[in-house]
C-alpha cells in the first residue's frame, strides 16, 4: 500500500530479470503523476502523455537504466528529471509507447482523475512536475501515519485525527476527544505526537530518494517551496 522507492531498493534489483521489472513498477507506480503533469504541460494530448509515461518507464528498463544509477549522484527526483528530458528530447525518433511496448503497461494510470486535478497544478512543466512530486510525498507520509492507526500501533481514530492535517475542516478538540475517547488534554498529546510522527515519516520518504542528510534537508526545503 505504501510503496518507498529506496536507492537500497534499486540498487539490490541489479539481478535483472523479474526483480528489476517488479523494481521498475514499483517506480512507475509511485512517480507517474509527476512524469504525466510534466508532459501534459509540455503540451501533450492526455492519450499522448498516458502512452509517453509508459513509454519512459519502458525506455528506461530497456537501456539497463536501473543498474546505472548512482546514489553518490544526489537526488533521485533531479536524476529522474534528466532522464524524462533527455526521453522528451529522442522522442520524435521513437515509435509510441504502445507499439514498441506491444500493448504493455506497468501498471493502470488513472489519467481520468490525474486530468480532473491538473488545473491545479502551475502552468510551467517543471514546477507541475516538483509540485505533484511533492504532493504525492505528503500523501504517502499520510497514508504510512493512517496505517498505524489502522493495525493499532497509534491510539486514536484516524479519520478524526487526519482532520487535522488540513485534509478537511477540523473538530474542536473537545470533540475529537471524545470521538477518541480521550479527554481533551489526552488528545491535544496524542495530535502533538502524531505531528511529530508524520515529520519523521516525510523525512524518511525524503531520505529514501536522497544521498546524506545535507540533501535530504535541501529537498524537503524545495518540495515545501514547490508546495506554497
Amino acid at each position: 500500500m505504501f510503496p518507498t522507492t529506496r536507492w537500497t531498493l534499486i540498487l539490490d534489483s541489479h539481478r535483472g530479470g523479474e526483480a528489476e521489472k517488479a523494481a521498475l513498477e514499483q517506480l512507475c507506480a509511485t512517480y507517474w503523476k509527476p512524469v504525466y503533469f510534466f508532459l501534459r504541460r509540455k503540451g501533450l494530448s492526455p492519450a499522448a502523455a498516458e502512452d509517453a509515461v509508459q513509454g519512459f518507464f519502458l525506455h528506461l528498463l530497456e537501456r539497463d537504466f536501473l543498474p546505472r544509477l548512482d546514489p553518490a549522484r544526489g537526488r533521485f527526483r533531479s536524476y529522474l528529471l534528466r532522464a524524462l528530458e533527455h526521453y522528451l528530447v529522442n522522442l520524435h525518433e521513437r515509435d509510441s509507447a504502445l507499439k514498441r511496448g506491444g500493448g504493455y503497461r506497468f501498471v493502470p494510470l488513472d489519467v481520468a482523475l490525474a486530468e480532473q486535478e491538473l488545473p491545479a497544478a502551475p502552468e510551467p512543466p517543471l514546477d507541475a512536475f516538483e509540485k505533484e512530486w511533492a504532493l504525492g510525498l505528503m500523501e504517502r507520509a499520510l497514508l504510512r501515519l493512517r496505517g498505524e492507526y489502522e493495525d493499532g500501533t497509534r491510539k486514536g481514530r484516524a479519520d478524526v485525527v487526519l482532520r487535522f492535517f488540513g485534509l478537511e475542516e477540523a473538530p474542536s478538540y473537545a470533540e475529537a476527544a471524545a470521538a477518541c475517547g480521550m479527554t481533551a488534554p489526552q488528545f491535544k498529546a496524542a495530535l502533538h505526537r502524531a505531528r511529530a510522527r508524520f515529520r519523521e515519516i516525510l523525512r524518511e520518504e525524503v531520505a529514501a530518494t536522497v544521498d546524506d542528510d545535507a540533501d535530504g534537508e535541501r529537498e524537503i526545503g524545495d518540495l515545501v517551496r514547490a508546495l506554497s
